[in-house]
Protein backbone atom coordinates (compact mmCIF):
# COMPACT_ATOMS: atom_id res chain seq x y z
CA UNK A 1 0.00 0.00 0.00
CA UNK A 2 1.27 3.48 -0.89
CA UNK A 3 2.20 5.34 2.29
CA UNK A 4 0.39 8.40 1.02
CA UNK A 5 -2.89 6.54 1.40
CA UNK A 6 -2.36 6.38 5.15
CA UNK A 7 -2.29 10.16 5.37
CA UNK A 8 -5.60 10.61 3.55
CA UNK A 9 -8.56 12.16 5.33
CA UNK A 10 -9.73 9.78 8.07
CA UNK A 11 -12.34 12.13 9.48
CA UNK A 12 -15.07 9.51 9.13
CA UNK A 13 -15.48 8.55 12.76
CA UNK A 14 -16.18 4.94 11.86
CA UNK A 15 -12.60 4.59 10.72
CA UNK A 16 -11.43 5.69 14.14
CA UNK A 17 -13.51 3.00 15.83
CA UNK A 18 -11.84 0.06 14.09
CA UNK A 19 -12.02 -3.07 16.17
CA UNK A 20 -9.04 -4.73 17.77
CA UNK A 21 -7.00 -1.58 18.48
CA UNK A 22 -4.82 -2.15 21.54
CA UNK A 23 -2.53 -0.44 24.00
CA UNK A 24 1.22 -0.88 23.58
CA UNK A 25 3.05 -1.58 26.82
CA UNK A 26 6.54 -0.34 27.53
CA UNK A 27 7.73 -3.95 27.59
CA UNK A 28 6.31 -4.52 24.11
CA UNK A 29 3.33 -6.58 25.30
CA UNK A 30 -0.17 -5.86 24.05
CA UNK A 31 -3.31 -5.55 26.14
CA UNK A 32 -6.77 -5.04 24.70
CA UNK A 33 -8.32 -1.62 25.02
CA UNK A 34 -11.28 -1.49 27.34
CA UNK A 35 -14.43 0.19 26.16
CA UNK A 36 -15.20 1.87 22.87
CA UNK A 37 -14.29 5.42 21.90
CA UNK A 38 -16.53 8.14 23.22
CA UNK A 39 -19.34 8.85 20.80
CA UNK A 40 -20.59 12.14 19.52
CA UNK A 41 -21.78 14.66 22.06
CA UNK A 42 -24.24 17.50 22.12
CA UNK A 43 -23.31 19.75 19.22
CA UNK A 44 -24.18 22.72 21.38
CA UNK A 45 -20.83 22.15 23.07
CA UNK A 46 -18.79 21.83 19.87
CA UNK A 47 -15.46 23.57 20.15
CA UNK A 48 -14.29 26.89 18.83
CA UNK A 49 -12.07 25.33 16.16
CA UNK A 50 -15.13 24.11 14.25
CA UNK A 51 -16.95 27.41 14.73
CA UNK A 52 -14.01 29.38 13.41
CA UNK A 53 -13.62 27.03 10.45
CA UNK A 54 -17.29 27.55 9.63
CA UNK A 55 -16.90 31.31 9.89
CA UNK A 56 -13.90 31.25 7.57
CA UNK A 57 -15.79 29.13 5.05
CA UNK A 58 -18.80 31.43 5.23
CA UNK A 59 -16.55 34.39 4.49
CA UNK A 60 -14.97 32.57 1.54
CA UNK A 61 -18.44 31.66 0.22
CA UNK A 62 -19.43 35.31 0.37
CA UNK A 63 -16.22 36.34 -1.38
CA UNK A 64 -16.64 33.66 -4.05
CA UNK A 65 -20.26 34.44 -4.82
CA UNK A 66 -21.78 31.54 -2.90
CA UNK A 67 -19.42 28.66 -3.74
CA UNK A 68 -18.59 26.35 -0.89
CA UNK A 69 -20.53 23.05 -0.94
CA UNK A 70 -17.30 21.10 -0.66
CA UNK A 71 -16.20 23.32 2.22
CA UNK A 72 -19.46 22.60 4.04
CA UNK A 73 -18.92 18.86 3.66
CA UNK A 74 -15.35 19.22 4.91
CA UNK A 75 -16.48 21.16 7.97
CA UNK A 76 -19.16 18.57 8.69
CA UNK A 77 -16.51 15.87 8.72
CA UNK A 78 -14.22 18.07 10.83
CA UNK A 79 -17.00 18.64 13.37
CA UNK A 80 -17.60 14.90 13.64
CA UNK A 81 -13.90 14.17 13.95
CA UNK A 82 -13.33 16.69 16.72
CA UNK A 83 -16.34 15.38 18.61
CA UNK A 84 -14.90 11.88 18.27
CA UNK A 85 -11.42 12.86 19.43
CA UNK A 86 -12.44 15.32 22.15
CA UNK A 87 -15.87 14.03 23.20
CA UNK A 88 -15.42 13.74 27.00
CA UNK A 89 -13.89 17.20 27.34
CA UNK A 90 -15.95 19.24 24.85
CA UNK A 91 -17.58 21.18 27.69
CA UNK A 92 -14.24 21.92 29.32
CA UNK A 93 -12.72 22.88 26.00
CA UNK A 94 -15.57 25.36 25.55
CA UNK A 95 -14.50 26.91 28.88
CA UNK A 96 -10.95 27.21 27.55
CA UNK A 97 -12.36 29.00 24.52
CA UNK A 98 -14.37 31.33 26.74
CA UNK A 99 -11.19 32.08 28.70
CA UNK A 100 -9.32 32.85 25.50
CA UNK A 101 -12.09 35.16 24.36
CA UNK A 102 -12.17 37.04 27.66
CA UNK A 103 -8.38 37.30 27.99
CA UNK A 104 -7.63 38.26 24.41
CA UNK A 105 -9.41 41.59 24.31
CA UNK A 106 -8.25 45.16 24.03
CA UNK A 107 -9.95 48.54 24.43
CA UNK A 108 -8.47 49.42 21.03
CA UNK A 109 -10.54 48.07 18.15
CA UNK A 110 -7.57 47.66 15.83
CA UNK A 111 -5.84 45.41 18.35
CA UNK A 112 -9.08 43.55 19.09
CA UNK A 113 -9.53 42.78 15.38
CA UNK A 114 -6.03 41.28 15.31
CA UNK A 115 -6.72 39.17 18.37
CA UNK A 116 -10.00 37.90 16.94
CA UNK A 117 -8.26 36.93 13.73
CA UNK A 118 -5.29 35.39 15.49
CA UNK A 119 -7.42 33.09 17.63
CA UNK A 120 -8.76 31.46 14.45
CA UNK A 121 -5.30 30.23 13.47
CA UNK A 122 -4.90 27.60 16.21
CA UNK A 123 -7.00 25.01 14.41
CA UNK A 124 -7.49 21.71 16.23
CA UNK A 125 -6.78 23.02 19.77
CA UNK A 126 -4.62 19.93 20.23
CA UNK A 127 -2.52 21.11 23.18
CA UNK A 128 -5.35 22.21 25.49
CA UNK A 129 -7.30 19.12 24.42
CA UNK A 130 -4.60 16.62 25.37
CA UNK A 131 -4.04 18.50 28.63
CA UNK A 132 -7.74 18.25 29.49
CA UNK A 133 -8.02 14.63 28.36
CA UNK A 134 -4.98 13.66 30.40
CA UNK A 135 -6.41 15.48 33.43
CA UNK A 136 -9.74 13.70 32.95
CA UNK A 137 -8.01 10.33 32.62
CA UNK A 138 -6.10 11.04 35.85
CA UNK A 139 -9.19 11.78 37.92
CA UNK A 140 -10.88 14.98 36.82
CA UNK A 141 -10.67 18.48 35.39
CA UNK A 142 -10.44 21.45 37.72
CA UNK A 143 -10.39 25.24 37.26
CA UNK A 144 -6.59 25.25 37.03
CA UNK A 145 -6.73 22.91 34.04
CA UNK A 146 -8.95 25.39 32.18
CA UNK A 147 -6.44 28.18 32.79
CA UNK A 148 -3.53 25.97 31.76
CA UNK A 149 -5.35 24.99 28.57
CA UNK A 150 -5.77 28.65 27.63
CA UNK A 151 -2.13 29.38 28.44
CA UNK A 152 -0.95 26.53 26.22
CA UNK A 153 -3.11 27.68 23.32
CA UNK A 154 -1.88 31.27 23.60
CA UNK A 155 1.75 30.14 23.48
CA UNK A 156 1.04 27.82 20.58
CA UNK A 157 -0.79 30.54 18.61
CA UNK A 158 2.10 32.94 19.23
CA UNK A 159 4.51 30.44 17.69
CA UNK A 160 2.20 29.96 14.69
CA UNK A 161 1.98 33.70 14.06
CA UNK A 162 5.77 33.96 14.14
CA UNK A 163 6.14 30.80 12.02
CA UNK A 164 4.01 32.32 9.29
CA UNK A 165 6.39 35.25 9.05
CA UNK A 166 9.41 32.95 8.84
CA UNK A 167 7.71 30.79 6.19
CA UNK A 168 6.14 33.71 4.33
CA UNK A 169 2.91 31.69 4.46
CA UNK A 170 -0.29 33.24 3.13
CA UNK A 171 -2.92 30.92 4.65
CA UNK A 172 -3.35 28.74 7.71
CA UNK A 173 -6.45 26.64 8.43
CA UNK A 174 -7.99 28.15 5.28
CA UNK A 175 -7.69 31.60 6.88
CA UNK A 176 -5.32 34.39 5.73
CA UNK A 177 -2.29 34.65 7.99
CA UNK A 178 -1.67 37.82 9.98
CA UNK A 179 1.34 38.68 7.82
CA UNK A 180 -0.75 38.24 4.65
CA UNK A 181 -3.73 40.27 5.85
CA UNK A 182 -1.67 42.87 7.74
CA UNK A 183 2.14 42.72 7.60
CA UNK A 184 5.22 41.12 9.14
CA UNK A 185 5.67 43.81 11.79
CA UNK A 186 2.10 43.32 13.01
CA UNK A 187 2.60 39.54 13.13
CA UNK A 188 5.73 39.79 15.25
CA UNK A 189 4.10 42.17 17.71
CA UNK A 190 0.95 40.05 17.92
CA UNK A 191 3.03 36.97 18.70
CA UNK A 192 4.84 38.92 21.43
CA UNK A 193 1.48 40.07 22.81
CA UNK A 194 0.24 36.47 23.00
CA UNK A 195 3.39 35.31 24.78
CA UNK A 196 3.09 38.13 27.31
CA UNK A 197 -0.59 37.52 27.93
CA UNK A 198 -0.05 33.79 28.38
CA UNK A 199 2.45 34.33 31.17
CA UNK A 200 0.29 36.99 32.81
CA UNK A 201 -2.54 34.45 32.88
CA UNK A 202 -0.29 31.65 34.17
CA UNK A 203 0.83 33.91 37.00
CA UNK A 204 -2.77 34.02 38.33
CA UNK A 205 -2.44 30.39 39.47
CA UNK A 206 -1.42 29.72 43.07
CA UNK A 207 1.54 27.54 42.11
CA UNK A 208 4.49 28.80 40.06
CA UNK A 209 4.77 25.41 38.34
CA UNK A 210 2.83 26.41 35.23
CA UNK A 211 4.89 29.58 34.75
CA UNK A 212 8.13 27.66 35.22
CA UNK A 213 7.29 24.68 33.03
CA UNK A 214 5.58 26.65 30.25
CA UNK A 215 8.39 29.21 30.35
CA UNK A 216 10.96 26.47 29.84
CA UNK A 217 8.83 24.90 27.11
CA UNK A 218 8.54 28.26 25.31
CA UNK A 219 12.31 28.66 25.51
CA UNK A 220 12.85 25.24 23.97
CA UNK A 221 10.31 25.98 21.23
CA UNK A 222 12.12 29.20 20.34
CA UNK A 223 15.49 27.45 20.52
CA UNK A 224 14.22 24.77 18.14
CA UNK A 225 12.94 27.41 15.73
CA UNK A 226 16.24 29.28 15.90
CA UNK A 227 18.16 26.10 15.16
CA UNK A 228 15.92 25.39 12.18
CA UNK A 229 16.34 28.93 10.81
CA UNK A 230 20.11 28.77 11.24
CA UNK A 231 20.15 25.37 9.51
CA UNK A 232 18.24 26.48 6.42
CA UNK A 233 19.85 25.24 3.22
CA UNK A 234 22.27 23.15 5.29
CA UNK A 235 22.06 19.93 3.30
CA UNK A 236 24.30 18.12 5.80
CA UNK A 237 21.63 18.05 8.53
CA UNK A 238 21.34 14.45 9.75
CA UNK A 239 18.47 12.55 11.32
CA UNK A 240 19.64 13.05 14.92
CA UNK A 241 19.82 16.81 14.47
CA UNK A 242 16.44 16.84 12.76
CA UNK A 243 14.82 15.02 15.70
CA UNK A 244 16.49 17.35 18.21
CA UNK A 245 15.05 20.36 16.39
CA UNK A 246 11.48 19.07 16.09
CA UNK A 247 11.53 17.78 19.66
CA UNK A 248 11.92 21.40 20.71
CA UNK A 249 9.93 23.35 18.17
CA UNK A 250 6.94 21.01 17.84
CA UNK A 251 6.82 18.33 20.53
CA UNK A 252 7.71 20.38 23.59
CA UNK A 253 4.33 22.07 24.05
CA UNK A 254 2.57 18.70 23.73
CA UNK A 255 4.96 17.24 26.28
CA UNK A 256 4.41 20.03 28.80
CA UNK A 257 0.63 19.82 28.28
CA UNK A 258 0.77 16.25 29.57
CA UNK A 259 3.31 16.85 32.33
CA UNK A 260 1.23 19.73 33.70
CA UNK A 261 -1.87 17.52 33.78
CA UNK A 262 0.05 14.89 35.73
CA UNK A 263 1.52 17.54 38.03
CA UNK A 264 -1.92 18.99 38.77
CA UNK A 265 -3.07 15.45 39.58
CA UNK A 266 -0.23 15.15 42.13
CA UNK A 267 1.51 12.27 40.35
CA UNK A 268 5.12 11.46 41.21
CA UNK A 269 8.10 12.33 39.04
CA UNK A 270 8.23 8.93 37.30
CA UNK A 271 4.56 9.07 36.36
CA UNK A 272 4.92 12.66 35.15
CA UNK A 273 7.85 11.66 32.93
CA UNK A 274 6.00 8.65 31.52
CA UNK A 275 2.87 10.62 30.63
CA UNK A 276 4.95 13.49 29.28
CA UNK A 277 6.47 10.99 26.85
CA UNK A 278 3.01 10.57 25.32
CA UNK A 279 3.00 14.28 24.44
CA UNK A 280 6.61 14.21 23.24
CA UNK A 281 6.10 11.26 20.89
CA UNK A 282 2.70 12.54 19.75
CA UNK A 283 4.22 15.90 18.82
CA UNK A 284 7.02 14.23 16.86
CA UNK A 285 4.53 12.03 15.01
CA UNK A 286 2.46 15.11 14.11
CA UNK A 287 5.55 16.93 12.82
CA UNK A 288 6.65 14.00 10.68
CA UNK A 289 3.13 13.86 9.20
CA UNK A 290 3.41 17.61 8.51
CA UNK A 291 6.68 16.96 6.68
CA UNK A 292 4.89 14.37 4.58
CA UNK A 293 1.93 16.62 3.83
CA UNK A 294 4.20 19.50 2.83
CA UNK A 295 5.49 17.34 -0.02
CA UNK A 296 2.47 15.19 -0.89
CA UNK A 297 -0.51 17.18 0.39
CA UNK A 298 -2.42 20.01 -1.24
CA UNK A 299 -3.19 23.54 -0.07
CA UNK A 300 -6.96 23.10 0.06
CA UNK A 301 -6.93 19.91 2.13
CA UNK A 302 -4.00 20.73 4.39
CA UNK A 303 -5.34 24.21 5.12
CA UNK A 304 -2.06 26.07 4.65
CA UNK A 305 0.45 26.75 1.93
CA UNK A 306 2.30 23.52 1.05
CA UNK A 307 5.79 23.25 -0.39
CA UNK A 308 7.12 25.96 1.89
CA UNK A 309 9.61 23.66 3.63
CA UNK A 310 11.49 23.02 0.40
CA UNK A 311 11.29 26.65 -0.65
CA UNK A 312 12.59 27.77 2.73
CA UNK A 313 15.47 25.29 2.67
CA UNK A 314 14.25 23.20 5.61
CA UNK A 315 15.68 19.70 5.73
CA UNK A 316 12.72 17.52 6.60
CA UNK A 317 12.69 13.78 7.16
CA UNK A 318 11.70 12.74 3.60
CA UNK A 319 14.54 14.83 2.12
CA UNK A 320 17.04 13.54 4.66
CA UNK A 321 16.01 9.99 3.80
CA UNK A 322 16.28 10.71 0.08
CA UNK A 323 19.86 11.88 0.52
CA UNK A 324 20.73 8.98 2.83
CA UNK A 325 19.71 6.37 0.29
CA UNK A 326 20.88 8.02 -2.96
CA UNK A 327 23.96 6.72 -4.75
CA UNK A 328 26.85 9.21 -5.13
CA UNK A 329 25.84 10.40 -8.61
CA UNK A 330 22.17 10.80 -7.68
CA UNK A 331 23.11 12.54 -4.43
CA UNK A 332 25.11 15.15 -6.35
CA UNK A 333 22.17 15.87 -8.62
CA UNK A 334 19.75 16.08 -5.68
CA UNK A 335 22.09 18.43 -3.83
CA UNK A 336 22.22 20.59 -6.94
CA UNK A 337 18.43 20.87 -6.89
CA UNK A 338 18.35 21.69 -3.18
CA UNK A 339 20.97 24.41 -3.67
CA UNK A 340 19.26 25.75 -6.80
CA UNK A 341 16.32 28.14 -7.26
CA UNK A 342 13.76 27.67 -4.48
CA UNK A 343 10.75 27.74 -6.79
CA UNK A 344 12.08 24.83 -8.85
CA UNK A 345 12.77 22.43 -6.01
CA UNK A 346 9.32 20.94 -5.60
CA UNK A 347 8.93 20.07 -9.28
CA UNK A 348 12.46 18.83 -9.86
CA UNK A 349 12.60 16.66 -6.73
CA UNK A 350 9.26 14.97 -7.38
CA UNK A 351 10.65 12.18 -9.56
CA UNK A 352 13.55 11.49 -7.23
CA UNK A 353 11.21 11.24 -4.26
CA UNK A 354 8.89 8.84 -6.06
CA UNK A 355 11.81 6.59 -6.99
CA UNK A 356 13.01 6.42 -3.38
CA UNK A 357 11.47 4.89 -0.27
CA UNK A 358 11.05 8.34 1.32
CA UNK A 359 7.24 8.08 1.51
CA UNK A 360 7.23 4.66 3.13
CA UNK A 361 10.12 5.49 5.45
CA UNK A 362 8.43 8.70 6.62
CA UNK A 363 5.23 6.83 7.41
CA UNK A 364 7.04 4.01 9.23
CA UNK A 365 8.94 6.51 11.35
CA UNK A 366 5.78 8.44 12.23
CA UNK A 367 4.12 5.13 13.12
CA UNK A 368 6.95 4.18 15.46
CA UNK A 369 6.52 7.42 17.43
CA UNK A 370 2.76 6.89 17.49
CA UNK A 371 3.37 3.44 19.03
CA UNK A 372 5.66 4.98 21.65
CA UNK A 373 2.95 7.50 22.51
CA UNK A 374 0.45 4.68 23.01
CA UNK A 375 2.93 2.79 25.20
CA UNK A 376 3.14 5.78 27.55
CA UNK A 377 -0.59 5.43 28.32
CA UNK A 378 -0.42 1.79 29.44
CA UNK A 379 -0.76 2.53 33.17
CA UNK A 380 -3.80 4.79 32.80
CA UNK A 381 -7.04 3.09 33.87
CA UNK A 382 -9.67 2.47 31.15
CA UNK A 383 -11.80 5.54 30.44
CA UNK A 384 -13.35 7.50 27.60
CA UNK A 385 -10.60 10.11 28.02
CA UNK A 386 -7.91 7.47 27.59
CA UNK A 387 -9.68 6.17 24.49
CA UNK A 388 -9.61 9.68 23.03
CA UNK A 389 -5.89 10.02 23.74
CA UNK A 390 -5.40 6.75 21.86
CA UNK A 391 -7.53 8.01 18.96
CA UNK A 392 -5.55 11.26 18.80
CA UNK A 393 -2.32 9.27 18.50
CA UNK A 394 -3.83 7.24 15.67
CA UNK A 395 -5.12 10.42 14.01
CA UNK A 396 -1.63 11.96 14.11
CA UNK A 397 -0.50 9.70 11.28
CA UNK A 398 -3.83 9.17 9.50
CA UNK A 399 -4.76 12.77 8.85
CA UNK A 400 -4.73 14.90 5.74
CA UNK A 401 -4.69 18.29 7.55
Amino acid sequence: MDASDTFRDRSDTAQLESSGRSDSGRNGSRTSRAGRPAGRVDVGLENHAVTQQDNAVTQRRDDDGGAGANDSQTNGRLSGLLNELYGPIIGSLAKVEATLQSELQSPFEGVSALLRHGVQLGGKRLRPAIHLLMADALGGIGPNNIIIGAVLEMVHTATLVHDDVLDEASTRRHVPTINAQWNDHTSILLGDYLFAQSFRLAATLDSTRTCQWVGEAARLVCEGELRQVLARDDVEIDRDTYFDIIRGKTAELCRVACSLAAGEASRDADAIDQLADYGNCLGIAFQIADDFLDLWGDDQTVGKTVGTDLQQGKMTLPIIRLLETADPAARLEILGILKGPADDRMTRLGEWLEQSDAKEFTFRTASSFKDRALAALIDLPPSDAKNCLINIAEFSIQRSF
